[in-house]
Parts: C-alpha cells; sequence; structure tokens
C-alpha cells in the first residue's frame, strides 16, 4: 500500500466516523502550492478521538511508535509510512476547524486542511519544541507566506506567542 493509499484509508475512515481533521505537514503545503518529498502523513484532529483512531491504526497493523495527550505518531507494516497526528481541544480546536478549507489533494474529493494561518502556528510550535527543526520550518513558513494570502497580523501574533519574534522580522524583511 503506498503513501496516497494510505492517506485515502485514513480519511475515509475519518469522513466514515465523522471525525473533525484536518491534513497538516508536506500535504498541507503541497494543497498551498509547496511540494517537497515526505514519507509521512499529518493531521490534526480532536482529543476526543484519540483512542478510537490508535485503535483503528492498531487494528490495521500500524505500530504506535509514541502516545501523549497531545500527539500520536504510528508507523505503517507496509513500506514504513509513518502517520503523525495533533490532538487538540478546546478553543485551539474551535479557532482550527471553524471553517477548515477544503484543498484537492491526489486529484480526489476535496480535503479539509488547515488554514495556510495554522499551518504556520503548527510550525512555530515545532521550532518552539525543537529548535533543531528551525532551519526545515522557517523554509516551509516563508514559502507558504510566498504563495498565499496570509493575514500578517495574525501571523505576527503567532511569533509572538512562541516567543520568535526575530524570526517574523527575518522572514518577512527578505
Amino acid at each position: 500500500m503506498n503513501l496516497r493509499n494510505q492517506f485515502n484509508t485514513l480519511t475515509e475512515f475519518f469522513e466514515r466516523e465523522q471525525i473533525d481533521y484536518a491534513v497538516i505537514g508536506a500535504f498541507a503545503l503541497h494543497a498551498y502550492g509547496y511540494t517537497r518529498a515526505t514519507q509521512d502523513i499529518d493531521f490534526i484532529t480532536r482529543m476526543e478521538y484519540q483512542e478510537k483512531i490508535v485503535g483503528y491504526l492498531e487494528s490495521l497493523g500500524f505500530e504506535t511508535l509514541n502516545r501523549s495527550p497531545g500527539y500520536s505518531n504510528h508507523l505503517s507494516p507496509v513500506k514504513a509510512i509513518r502517520v503523525d497526528l495533533v490532538y487538540v481541544e478546546g478553543k485551539t480546536a474551535e479557532m482550527i476547524f471553524k471553517g477548515v478549507p477544503k484543498k484537492t489533494l491526489f486529484q480526489q474529493t476535496k480535503i479539509p486542511v488547515v488554514r495556510p494561518e495554522h499551518l504556520i502556528a503548527l510550525k512555530l510550535f515545532s521550532v518552539k519544541n525543537d529548535p533543531e527543526r528551525k532551519l526545515k520550518e522557517l523554509a516551509d513558513i516563508k514559502e507558504i507566506i510566498q504563495l498565499t494570502p496570509v493575514n500578517r497580523e495574525e501571523i505576527k501574533t503567532y511569533f509572538q506567542d512562541y516567543g520568535l519574534e526575530e524570526y517574523y522580522h527575518e522572514i518577512i524583511e527578505s
């Protein structure tokens, strides 16, 4: 089963089970016009669905590599494809899933993809929690800003919230 089939299997499950979800990571970047190589699939969903999703993935033979209240990572038994999930709740979930845009991926039906501003916020969160990811994530953010009309005031607040304002100026001014 290839990456596209794994992706379809998961999105069909989310739709069938009426699970709020959105694509994040490299596939979200692709939906906004920036393609880079990836061997993982990233989703964001509500915290309340974690047990159901992990159970489903394990029933398909996925190995759960890591699980915490906010994240879970799973490895497919086929072709070492990894699935990463971010779980949110409360105001964060409401903000992300309210009016989440749908984009065409794999020339198929439209799939929920986080807004570019929220994708930037997730990438900044990643930088804050793992500074070694800084160059990769900031390069992605720069591409998002160049390819999509983003609310610069909104993203500036995300940079401020994570104490990364210096990078906002670096990216915007370059």
